[in-house]
């Protein structure tokens, strides 16, 4: 059997405040088009299928079409929830749906309870974990006094295994959304660590009877075992994943487990860039030309901060969705005190007014000084009034 593993679709994500629903029907149909040219029977979603628990009506018809598109292809699919998810909503209708070909799992009670399919060499099950919160599922997994991820997981897992033991000879697959010891975050991630440990042991997984653990949780392509492995998402959801060249595994099962797992890179949607520069560098400098169909987040290094940055960006750059401004002059490093230590106040004003705004001229440090002058001696007069000594009246005028 064939089998593509992806997750943490996330559809309905936004990307600094961009909707990306057109970005991640296009990779649906990258994933579709390659389960038809590479015959795949099975896709595995480990969780993340949408980015919340309620979706818009927009995110609902872009995952299913997606779905659609991957059944036509010739798969079937069997997904779980994850920590973005709503069981729930997610596992509405599960029973009707798996006649067609999705099989969805999202209950800790159908953690156990395989979906069995049919190759050559006989039956495979696939055991989908959903996303389990402490809190919420340990009663019913009756250890009442479990607080962290790996307790409730692992007694899942023992759920399975005896399961396993009555399907001898079995080939089996497991689904699970998890933060395994071992796997590198991208940042992009959101914690599932709700008043325990969030991370949980890789062991648990490679122990003998699973033949692939298919994780979902983890936005990058990794593996932590030969038959251990996140896809990550297909997309990236952070500029901290610009890198990052996004993947799904093909998995073949034969009669004694895994033959071979393959990498097949995705299609860039679009690409992300972080450029640093002053306003008129960026908008002007052909070396950028690369970058103004990208993702753009820029760090400007003008004097003073440019006004209107945003809008004059975009007009080069139009899928610019972050801009900051960084002080090019100074070390940023050095406290307060010890930048104003021995100046005076004149000096320190003018040194203000340049940051925010630019040089003042002689006019403007003029009326800046009578107007410091007039605030001293509006402060002893006050002094004067409670019996301390007070310096000559300083008249200001207009």
């Amino acid at each position: 059997m064939r089998i593509l593993h992806t997750s943490d679709w996330h559809i309905g994500r936004t990307f600094h405040g961009v909707d990306l629903l057109a970005d991640q029907s296009r990779v649906l149909e990258a994933i579709a088009e390659l389960v038809a040219a590479e015959a795949v029977d099975t896709v595995v979603v480990p969780g993340d299928v949408y980015d919340r628990s309620i979706p818009s009506a927009d995110a609902i018809a872009v995952c299913n079409r997606g779905f659609e598109a991957i059944r036509a292809a010739g798969a079937r699919i069997v997904a779980t929830s994850g920590n973005h998810d709503s069981p729930t909503r997610l596992g509405a209708g599960a029973s009707f749906a798996a006649a067609g070909g999705l099989y969805l799992r999202t209950t800790v009670a159908d953690s156990a309870r395989p979906v069995l399919l049919s190759d050559e060499h006989g039956e495979i099950a696939f055991y989908g974990i959903p996303y389990l919160e402490p809190e919420i599922c340990r009663g019913e997994l009756g250890i009442p006094q479990a607080r962290s991820h790996a307790e409730v997981l692992e007694a899942v897992v023992d759920r399975i295994r005896t399961d396993m033991g009555e399907r001898p000879g079995i080939r089996a697959v497991l689904l699970a959304h998890a933060f395994v010891v071992g796997g590198a975050a991208t940042g992009s991630e959101r914690s599932i660590s709700v008043g325990g440990v969030e991370t949980v042991p890789l062991g648990m997984f490679t122990e003998p009877g699973f033949d692939y653990v298919a994780l979902g949780h983890l936005h990058s392509p990794q593996t932590l075992a030969e038959a251990v492995r996140y896809s990550g998402s297909p997309l990236p959801y952070s500029f901290g994943e610009s890198t990052h060249r996004k993947q799904v595994w093909l998995v073949e099962l034969d009669a004694a487990g895994p033959a071979r797992v393959v990498g097949y890179e995705l299609p860039l949607v679009r690409g992300l860039s972080r450029l640093t520069g002053t306003l008129e560098e960026l908008l002007a400098d052909p070396a950028w030309e690369t970058a103004e169909q990208h993702y753009v987040s820029v760090t400007l290094t003008d004097y003073a901060r440019p006004v209107d940055a945003m809008r004059k960006l975009r007009e080069r750059f139009p899928h610019a969705v972050h801009v900051e401004w960084e002080r090019p002059q100074g070390d940023p490093a050095l406290h307060y005190r010890e930048r104003v230590r021995g100046r005076d106040d004149t000096d320190i004003a003018r040194t203000f007014l340049t940051d925010v705004r630019g040089e003042p001229n002689p006019a403007e440090m003029d009326w800046l000084a009578r107007a410091m002058a007039a605030a001293v001696r509006e402060t002893e007069v006050v002094r004067d009034d409670i019996g301390e000594p007070a310096v000559a009246d300083t008249e200001l005028t207009a």
